[in-house]
């Protein structure tokens, strides 16, 4: 972990608005999600912010689904999909209410090169995250698929639950089991067949 936050410190600066001078925004992590070096899936992950973990809204880029964040002492970068916050006793998107939070804007600016992340990004995407209901295999499943390992497939974008699979990506059968495997990006990922959408991810 050193060494992951020497590389992101070493490769931004990041400015904050004068709004910035607010009250810090506590947001919670609706999925387990990456924490990025910078504003884009192209920046290596530097932690791992799992979901319903609690985490300091630094604030977002104007124009940008991308967020500035501390978790448990790490800054970096989230999307702004997958964070709420409390407004009036509601748990809201921070995404779908950056104006009306108050959210402060902040900037990014590179100072040296950092090398882009696997997987390229010319590389396909994968899709938007949408509501699914958490599941959580059986062992005789984690068996199977730590006995059987799949060629990963490469995409852009964060491996969280919810989020849509190619329809040219080729899902594994599993015995008996309603859900399909596949691994995305060295990690392996339960998939619903029917919306072909992640419905767990093994760490």
């Amino acid at each position: 972990m050193t060494l992951k936050r020497n590389l992101f410190l070493a490769g931004a600066i990041v400015v904050a608005s004068a709004g910035f001078a607010q009250a810090e925004m506590v947001a919670t992590a609706i999925n387990d999600l990456n924490v990025r070096a910078g504003p884009g899936p192209q920046y290596p992950s530097i932690a791992i912010a799992t979901r319903g973990s609690q985490a300091m809204l630094d604030g977002c880029v104007q124009g940008s689904r991308w967020c500035r964040v501390n978790v448990n002492g790490v800054h970096g970068w989230v999307y702004a999909q997958y964070l709420q916050v409390e407004q009036a006793g509601n748990r809201v998107i921070v995404e779908q209410h950056q104006a009306d939070l108050g959210v402060p804007v902040v900037t990014y600016e590179t100072t040296s090169s950092i090398a882009p992340a696997d997987p390229a990004p010319g590389d396909e995407l994968l899709g938007p995250v949408g509501s699914v209901e958490a599941i959580s295999p059986p062992e005789t499943v984690t068996t199977y698929v730590q006995t059987n390992p799949a060629h990963t497939v490469r995409l852009r974008g964060d491996v969280v639950v919810g989020a849509a699979v190619p329809e040219d990506v080729t899902f594994q059968e599993i015995p008996d089991y309603q859900y399909r495997y596949v691994r995305i990006n060295d990690r392996p990922v339960l998939v619903d067949p029917g919306t072909r959408r992640i419905v767990y991810v093994y760490n």
